[in-house]
């Protein structure tokens, strides 16, 4: 890297699922709008053909109208390639393919097991994060062998699995897991700044809040606009709108197939009645990790809650799409354009360079900031990034009312972890089959585990499977 005055230059990232359609295109909109630092990307994808399409589009934005720095990207055929002398390390890869993602969602519904997403708990997350450890174990490894040193941003699911498998492996790893869905209910408090304050025209990052717990299940226990506490506001908010908030714009289909991935806040809302403390993502999210019966008993009850059970199928049709506007950026049929993502990434990259200050939610290792879970958990908290250094915020304890439901997801996860670190398809199994979701009773866990694997197996040559719990 080059540095100058209030600038960094040749810098070399490497991306790991660089073919990426779609995600990666982000990723390059905001680097190349971004003033202040300029250098090189290397794309390694196992799809050496997608890398290679994505290094034409990536470098078409050098050209772009509002580009403000320039970013050559490079696809190569081999990860030590990516990696060597790295400065940042991207990963954001999809374990497996859609088909794999139509078994983990879908198989469970012959025994009335719905999942709103799929790729982080239940019985569809476990077996997801079956197929993704072992690819990380050995990302890690060639992480520690060709880019020590590097800074590792994370973006696949399940985040938390995948980041602790990185610590597991490289205990040295500078890494840490990104997630946007605490920015999602940071903009439903700007609505609530807005209605009940009557203030006008808020940034999200005005609104100052506390993230605790796990990705994907992270709770506020605080929130505030300026010095206001937000808390007395969102509980009126709440009641208010009791029956759900539908944002200006909002369409939520009454089907419980739509294919959107758009809520009426009323999970979110209905677990603050619950509970008194603030539910940080997103009601499809927020869901699976309740008791079975609270919120995706059946279709019909993910109906009246307004949210949306994505299927697989409609990923596989908006896969079609972007392959198509793949070939249209190649083509230069369509130009490529500068949008922001809203994404942290790009800043934290910036704040780790010394070229600001940035406090956000990240997921790393528990070192304390939450005392009542256990150490070594990757959890969600907020996080100082500064030149050079990444320190978590001390968030206190998980509260009491949330606590039990909390430590259970900590529990599974650890779980999960260490069953697959030893390929001990028995632990793996005591965590599928206590999960909340799994409502089924236990010989029907054993015959639903045994089928899940089966549909993924191409991807889980490392297990014995004919330990199959029986």
């Amino acid at each position: 890297m080059k540095y100058e005055e209030n600038k960094v230059s040749e810098i070399k990232i490497a991306y790991i699922g660089g073919g990426s359609r779609g995600w990666a295109w982000g990723l390059m909109s905001d680097l190349a709008s971004c003033s202040d630092i300029s250098g090189d990307v290397f794309l390694y994808d196992i799809d050496f053909e997608a890398a290679k399409c994505n290094e034409v589009i990536g470098n078409q934005y050098q050209n772009a109208e509002g580009a403000r720095s320039v970013w050559n990207y490079h696809a190569v055929e081999t990860i030590e390639e990516a990696l060597s002398a790295a400065d940042f390390v991207i990963i954001s890869i999809l374990p497996g393919t859609f088909d794999e993602m139509e078994s983990d969602v879908h198989a469970p519904e012959k025994y009335g097991i719905y999942q709103s997403v799929g790729d982080t708990t239940g019985p569809g997350g476990i077996i997801r994060a079956m197929r993704t450890i072992p690819m990380y174990e050995y990302i890690a490894e060639k992480i520690r062998d060709n880019a020590p040193k590097a800074w590792v941003i994370n973006y696949t699911n399940p985040m938390t699995l995948c980041v602790k498998t990185l610590y597991r492996v490289f205990p040295g790893i500078r890494a840490f897991g990104c997630c946007h869905e605490v920015f999602g209910t940071q903009k439903l408090l700007v609505k609530v700044v807005e209605e009940m304050l009557h203030e006008k025209n808020v940034d999200r990052h005005e609104i100052k809040v506390n993230p605790v717990s796990v990705n994907h299940f992270t709770w506020l226990t605080s929130a505030a606009y300026r010095n206001v506490d937000l808390f007395p506001y969102y509980k009126e908010f709440c009641e208010k709108y009791k029956d759900g908030y539908e944002p200006e714009g909002g369409n939520v289909d009454s089907n419980w197939m739509n294919n959107s991935f758009a809520s009426t806040e009323c999970v979110k809302m209905d677990l603050f009645k619950r509970f008194g403390y603030i539910a940080a993502a997103g009601d499809r999210h927020l869901a699976e990790f309740c008791e079975g019966k609270w919120y995706l008993e059946s279709p019909q009850r993910v109906k009246e809650m307004h949210f949306g059970l994505t299927p697989v199928s409609w990923r596989k049709d908006d896969l079609k799409k972007r392959l198509e506007r793949s070939r249209r950026l190649l083509s230069g049929e369509e130009k490529v354009a500068i949008r922001g993502t809203g994404e942290e990434g790009v800043n934290q990259i910036r704040a780790l360079l010394g070229l600001c200050e940035l406090v956000t939610n990240v997921n790393i290792p528990n070192q304390g900031q939450i005392p009542n879970l256990p150490l070594g958990a990757v959890v969600e908290t907020n996080a100082v990034f500064r030149a050079g250094s990444l320190t978590p915020v001390f968030a206190g304890s998980i509260p009491a009312e949330i606590y039990p439901l909390v430590s259970r997801v900590c529990g599974e996860q650890e779980l999960v972890s260490e069953g697959i670190a030893q390929r001990d398809l028995n632990k793996i199994f005591c965590a599928f089959a206590y999960d909340p979701l799994v409502t089924c009773g236990m010989e029907n866990a054993k015959k639903l585990f045994a089928e899940m694997c089966e549909n993924t197996k191409k991807y889980l040559d490392s297990y014995d499977l004919s330990k199959l719990p029986v």
